[in-house]
This record gives C-alpha cells, structure tokens and sequence, in this order.
C-alpha cells in the first residue's frame, strides 16, 4: 500500500499547488482594473462580465482535456507509445480546429451573448473590447487544454503544474506591466486593453513551455513512434470514432455544468443585489474545496486509466479505494476549515458588513460540501480514466433534474406554505429571499448527491478490466 499511496501524492500533490495559484489570478485581474482610473467600478464589471464570457464559451471545451486524459492513459497502462503519440496529436489538432472556429464566429457570439447578459451600456463596451482582444489566445488556450489531458494521462502531473504556473504567474506579471505600465522607464501602459493582452501573452507562454516540455521528456520514446504516414491518418479509424463519441458525451456534460453554474448566478440575481454578492461570495468559497479534491481526482483518472490499460484489476480496485481514503481525509480537514474560519474567510472576501453578516446565516452548507462534494469529485476522475463517458453524461443530465427539481420543489412550497406577511410587505420579501437562497444551496447540493449516488450505483458495473 504505501507504493500505490507514493504514485497518488506524486500525482495529486503538483495538481493542488498549480490549482491553488488560479484564484489569485482572478483576483489580480479585479485588483488591476480597480485601479486604473475612477470608474473603478465599470471596469471592474467589465473584467467580469468579459470573464464570464469566456467561461461560458471555453467550458464547452472541457472534453480536450477530460477526453485526452482517460484514452491517453489507458494505452499508457497497455504501454502502447504509439496510440499515446497518435492520441495526443489529434487531440492538438482538434483543438486548433476548434480554436479558428471560435475566431471565426467572434462577432456572432458576442452579439447573441449580449441578448441574454444584461448590463449598462459601459459594462458592455468594456466586456466586449476584453473579449475581441483574448479571443486571440483561443489557439493556446484549447491547446493547452488537450496538453493537460494528456501529460496527466501519461502520469505526469509535474509537467501541466509547471506549465500552469507559468499561464498564472505571466498573468499576474504581464497584466500589472500591460494595463498600468512601468513609470520609470517611461511606459505609460495600456490602461483595461492591457488585462486582456497580459492574458493573451500568459496564454502563448504556457504553451511554449508545454511544448519545449513535451519534446524535451516524450521526443525519443513516445512521438519518434509516430511516422509522417502516421499522422495523415490520425483522423481515420475504430480509435477516432471512439474519441469523437466519447467527446460528444462529455460535451453534453459541460453543457449541464453550465446549465447549473449559470442557473445559479441567474435565480440568485432574481433576490437583489445583496443576495447576489452573497451567492458569488459562496459559491467562490464552496470552490475552495475542490482545488484540493481535484488533484486527486486527477490522480484517480491518471491511475485507473492506466491499470484499466494493464489489465490490473487488483491495483484497479486499490486506487479506487486509496484515491477515496485521500479524498475523504482532504474532506475532514475542510469542514474543521470550514468550522472555524467560516467567518474570516468572508471577511477575506469583503469588507462590506452587510454583505458579510448576510453571508453567516449560509455558513453551515459549506460544512456539506467537503461531505457532498468529495465523492462526487472523486467519482468524476475515476469515471474518466475508465473513458466511461456515457455514465459520466448521464449522472450530470440527473444532476440538472436534482437541480431543478429542488429549486422548484423548494419555490413551490415556500410559495404554498409560506406565512402572508412573507410573501407580501418589503420586509417580507427580504426574508422570502433569504428563504430563497436557502433552496437554492439545497438545490446546488442536490446536484451533487445526485452525481454521487448514480456514480456510486454504476460503479462495479462501469469501471473494470
């Protein structure tokens, strides 16, 4: 046992120090648009709206990694080099597809994003100027996605932590000199247009690196493998069809993320302007968690892909348990966090006293969250170094029924049930908000419980040898 716990942390550990640098990068991005002149404000919401943007659009894409990672560990395990290399490049190819269609259709997606997203007309312009200047990255943003799905599944999890410190800490670097510029050698900086362009350059050094990694550590033993002849067939055959279907489930899958991520911002927002700061506030600390759990599950996918590939069911069926026994202790530690410095975390967040003294009254869910949220992780990773994309599908598709049958289960009854006085007088509307946010953390939970039982039923049936 304490070989296969060495290969979890190996894996798990760069995962979680590479994770734990992506908020500061969001964080920083705020930081700089709030001091480049006095409309602080606008262009504060102009970074997020343009963010948001890009979450809404690059999410769909989350199949080049998850995708890449499960098959590229699989014939790993089977020690087959040649399908590694062939996966990988069409996992690149694909993506750089997809990269110039997103380029193309810019324009498109913009507009028809503004039909929906409401905002002042400030807010737009500045959202839509960010976003016409990072859209440029999409290249290396897609390629980076299908690098990190296949260094994972090649059992190299130092490699996309090297390459993810570089994208946040070129972020960070190249966003300060880019919008507020270097006074002492006479630059003078791009004000807001410089954010997006300090991501665009974060984006290409990262995948620089991914690159010079990739020759550096695969040239002679994994891509020598692969001929010229080799790659003009890289779109042909059982294994692309098999690639194409499993990213066709795992598509669906990111569309009901983001039907409940988004789901989630949009209700919140129905109840007002302080319970909005209150849902993002949570749900920014509910992630916190899963930066952690995370690189365990990338440990568990790297894993099961490759003794799935080894035909090892008993190493199976040890990584399983041990990549769950880390797991659930990271859950432990979290809800003991979550217990005693609930509070200086919100104070973390902001230091608007009504925003915080709104927020305590939702601190006991995040105590559920290491407790919820842990298996329905784990579950995840392991699922996809089995390449079970059709079970992962259609545990997120009951996800959104959990989802949106609590909310309305929950609506419902308040609306029934609920005292006059709540339902009426401007007072009552604020406790009938309040009440409100509290079916829709129930309901965001119930998503998860239910990722967590179907994965847990389909597990002996799905996963094996």
């Amino acid at each position: 046992m304490k070989a296969i716990n060495k290969d979890i942390l190996k894996l798990a550990i760069p995962s979680i120090l590479a994770n734990i640098t992506v908020p500061i990068v969001g964080m920083v991005d705020i930081a700089v648009a709030g001091h480049l002149d006095t409309q602080a404000a606008t262009m504060i919401g102009g970074i997020a709206i343009g963010t948001m943007l890009f979450d809404l659009l690059y999410w769909n894409f989350g199949f080049l990694r998850v995708g890449t990672g499960g098959l590229t560990a699989q014939a790993f395990g089977k020690g087959d080099r040649r399908e590694c290399a062939t996966i990988f490049a069409r996992a690149i190819g694909i993506s750089l597809a997809c990269a110039l269609a997103l380029i193309a259709i810019q324009w498109i997606f913009v507009k028809a994003a503004f039909l929906v997203v409401e905002c002042t007309p400030e807010v737009q312009a500045l959202a839509s100027q960010y976003f016409f200047i990072r859209i440029w990255a999409a290249p290396a943003t897609l390629s980076l996605m299908a690098f990190k799905g296949w260094f994972i599944g090649m059992q190299d999890s130092v490699s996309p932590m090297l390459t993810d410190l570089t994208v946040n800490g070129m972020n960070v670097l190249m966003s300060f000199v880019l919008a507020l510029g270097i006074k002492s050698i006479g630059y003078e900086g791009m004000g807001f247009p410089g954010i997006a362009a300090g991501t665009v350059a974060a984006q290409y050094s990262g995948l620089l690196v991914a690159v010079l990694l990739a020759v550096f550590k695969y040239r002679r033993n994994t891509f020598s493998t692969l001929s010229l002849s080799d790659l003009k067939g890289v779109f042909k055959g059982s294994e692309t069809r098999r690639f194409f279907v499993m990213n066709t489930d795992l598509f669906v899958r990111s569309l009901c993320f983001i039907a409940i991520y988004i789901g989630f911002t949009v209700i919140s927002a129905r109840y007002g302007d302080l319970l909005l700061a209150v849902s993002s506030i949570m749900m920014k600390l509910l992630m916190i968690f899963s930066y952690f759990t995370d690189g365990f599950a990338y440990a568990g996918e790297a894993m099961t892909g490759k003794y799935i590939g080894a035909k090892d069911d008993v190493m199976l069926r040890q990584t399983v348990k041990w990549t769950f026994v880390w797991s659930m202790g990271i859950a432990l530690i979290f809800i003991g966090i979550y217990y005693f410095a609930g509070v200086p975390f919100l104070r973390m967040m902001t230091s608007d006293a009504a925003v915080v003294s709104a927020s305590e009254e939702y601190l006991p869910w995040l105590l559920l969250m290491p407790v919820i949220g842990c298996a329905a992780f784990t579950w995840d990773g392991i699922y996809i170094g089995a390449t079970a994309s059709k079970a992962i599908r259609n545990s997120m598709l009951w996800a959104v029924v959990g989802f949106v049958a609590v909310w309305f289960a929950g609506i419902f009854c308040l609306n029934a049930f609920a005292p006059s006085d709540i339902l009426s007088d401007s007072e009552g509307y604020t406790r009938y908000g309040r009440i409100a946010m509290h079916i829709l953390m129930a309901a965001y939970f119930a998503h998860l419980l239910a990722r967590t039982i179907y994965l847990s039923a389909k597990y002996r049936k799905v996963v094996h040898i």
